[in-house]
């Protein structure tokens, strides 16, 4: 069933991708020969409509658009015919590459939606009321008094007591109550995994080097609520969700270059399809919303991913179009022809290697 749901996932988030490119082909007039669910060889064709074939493919691992003179041949006679990409404006050839990530953005902002309609853990906002929030510890100081006495992230704190006197559980309530009893004895309930454990610790100063003479234990907390959303809270709320995993995806990207150009064998932490099974099977366990947040995590990861400057991927392509507007002429087929087979012989390579750590973790 996982493995199901990889591919149902991934074939979803592939066909959304192409079906940006296929749309802004459209818009300009530009020709869409064959609009494919699946990598061939062919298993059957749904019909022809406006000039576009509609195919099912026996390989289940994605889609793709053919448009005409997308990949010009080596003569140029036939791809440069009315319609053709190759004859569209630069401009517009950019506009249709870049519509496919555009794409994958905007379905993991529907995705994440999807989720906090459905309900999952999200944030509520302060002086929000709700029946349902919990305070989530979300970090942990190493070496603070909260550390030492055992505290971890995913925590959900019950009740804080200082000689008989307890805040209202909120983070806002549980600073300033903790902030005003440097060194006296706290006794801090909390939950973990069902089973409720109680703790004590003395808050200190210097806990926090960002307020150094205020008292803290050094957790970081935020109150939390699975109620489901309204559809429209659902998307507005979804936008800064968004906005922060494609920050993450980025950040995560640059560091794996960073750690690569120092040495660091940095293919060992990354997941391919077959690892992609056990993610997904651990996400369907935890509720439909879960499965949502990880398939609009994925969708970011295909856009940004996209964007790399290798070619055969659109940012490649789109760096292509670039390097051809300053020279204000075409790139020879020759070079475009070889540079595309260099970047899908990488790609191979990369999954090659992906695939083999995951065979690796598998059997350890």
């Amino acid at each position: 069933m996982s493995a199901l749901l990889v591919v149902g996932i991934l074939v979803f988030l592939i066909v959304i991708h192409e079906l940006g490119h296929f749309a802004v082909a459209k818009f300009f007039k530009v020709k869409v020969e064959e609009f494919g669910v699946g990598y061939p060889p062919r298993a059957l064709t749904f019909g022809t409509w406006g000039g576009t074939e509609y195919t099912l493919n026996w390989i289940p691992f994605g889609g793709f658009v053919r448009l005409y003179g997308e990949h010009d041949s080596v003569t140029g006679e036939i791809a440069k015919g009315v319609g053709s990409f190759i004859r569209a404006p630069r401009s517009v050839q950019a506009l249709i590459l870049v519509a496919g990530v555009v794409m994958n953005a905007l379905a993991a902002w529907m995705l994440f939606a999807g989720a906090l309609a459905v309900g999952i853990p999200h944030a509520i906002p302060a002086g929000e009321h709700d029946p349902n929030a919990r305070l989530l510890v979300t970090q942990v100081i190493p070496g603070s008094p909260a550390s030492v006495a055992g505290l971890g992230a995913g925590d959900v704190i019950t009740s804080v007591v200082e000689d008989g006197n307890t805040p209202e559980l909120t983070p806002e309530a549980i600073v300033q109550f903790v902030g005003e009893r440097g060194g006296k004895e706290l006794t801090v309930t909390y939950s973990r995994g069902g089973q409720e454990n109680s703790v004590i610790m003395y808050p200190a100063q210097a806990v926090v080097s960002e307020a150094a003479d205020r008292a803290a234990v050094g957790i970081g907390l935020s109150l939390v609520s699975d109620t489901p959303m309204p559809l429209a809270e659902a998307l507005w709320r979804a936008v800064p969700v968004t906005w922060g995993k494609l920050q993450a995806v980025v950040s995560g990207l640059g560091s794996m270059v960073t750690n690569a150009l120092r040495g660091e064998n940095v293919l060992e932490s990354v997941v391919g399809p077959i690892g992609l099974v056990s993610v997904v099977g651990v996400a369907a366990q935890h509720g439909f919303g879960n499965l949502l947040v990880l398939a609009g995590f994925i969708s970011l990861n295909l856009a940004v991913i996209n964007l790399i400057p290798i070619p055969a991927l659109d940012g490649g392509r789109l760096v292509l179009l670039g390097v051809e507007a300053v020279m204000r002429r075409s790139a020879p087929n020759i070079v475009v022809q070889l540079s595309n087979t260099i970047g899908v012989g990488l790609i191979i390579l990369l999954m090659i290697v992906v695939t083999y750590n995951d065979i690796v973790r598998l059997l350890a």
